[in-house]
């Protein structure tokens, strides 16, 4: 069964799993499979869910498909989890739904993932939308060991660990990755009340060569927090 048959039979957000590239991904779908898509990839520990007002107001002009990335959610819990693994996952997810061409919307976590894809295959994203994500800076002094808190969790703990130890220490060539972008950025920073560092963001821009960026003053969670606001800079990016 295809993709677009499959968005006839489920409910718009409703989780869907295929194998891509060996790996099981589920992801959430809203709009007309024929409207130009748009990816979204959320943060550390959340899953595509967390994309659904965003994406419901989105899916008015775009096919939207929001994957939980490797690690999370209902995709599969593997192990391996580098940043470059989940761009790849990404990758072939798209292959596997037929989509060569996208805009990507992605999150802190997501964000990095996005950026990755840009820089590997430059003619694959239209637009690139990179919300309170930092420059692939060293931590100084490193991120320590996570604690890993009781109970069950809807993420694998060997992620946490995983990304934790590369945002430490991030790919060196990641940062000369940047001027390999080719598709319009938008940086969307949290403002004073997120944890990430903004001067970190106004650095990410300079590396990449046609970005621009938009301070939402809500912390962190950005499209969370302030949808409306998310949306009306999204939106218009997206249509130019």
């Amino acid at each position: 069964m295809d993709d677009a048959t499959i968005h006839d039979t489920v409910p718009p957000g409703t989780p869907i799993t295929v194998r891509a590239g060996g790996v099981a991904l589920a992801y959430r779908t809203w709009g007309d499979p024929a409207a130009p898509p748009v990816l979204l990839l959320h943060c550390r520990g959340a899953d595509g869910g967390d994309w659904a007002e965003v994406a419901t107001a989105l899916a008015v002009r775009h096919r939207v498909l929001a994957p939980d990335l490797p690690g999370h959610g209902r995709s599969e819990w593997s192990g391996g989890y580098t940043y470059e693994a989940m761009r790849d996952d990404v990758g072939a997810l798209l292959d596997a739904l037929g989509i060569g061409r996208t805009a990507v919307i992605g999150h802190s976590l997501g964000g990095a993932v996005a950026y990755l894809l840009a820089q590997r295959e430059p003619g694959r994203v239209s637009r690139l939308v990179l919300e309170d994500v930092p420059a692939p800076i060293p931590l100084d002094p490193p991120r320590p060991p996570a604690e890993r808190p009781e109970g069950e969790l809807p993420y694998d703990w060997e992620m946490i660990l995983a990304t934790d130890r590369q945002r430490n220490a991030p790919g060196a060539d990641w940062w000369d990755g940047m001027a390999r972008i080719t598709a319009p950025t938008l940086l969307i920073g949290g403002g004073p009340a997120s944890f990430i560092p903004q001067d970190q963001i106004l650095v990410l821009a300079g590396l990449v060569p046609d970005a621009r960026v938009v301070t939402i003053d809500a912390g962190h969670l950005v499209h969370r927090e302030r949808p409306g606001d998310f949306l009306a800079v999204v939106e218009p990016f997206l249509a130019s």
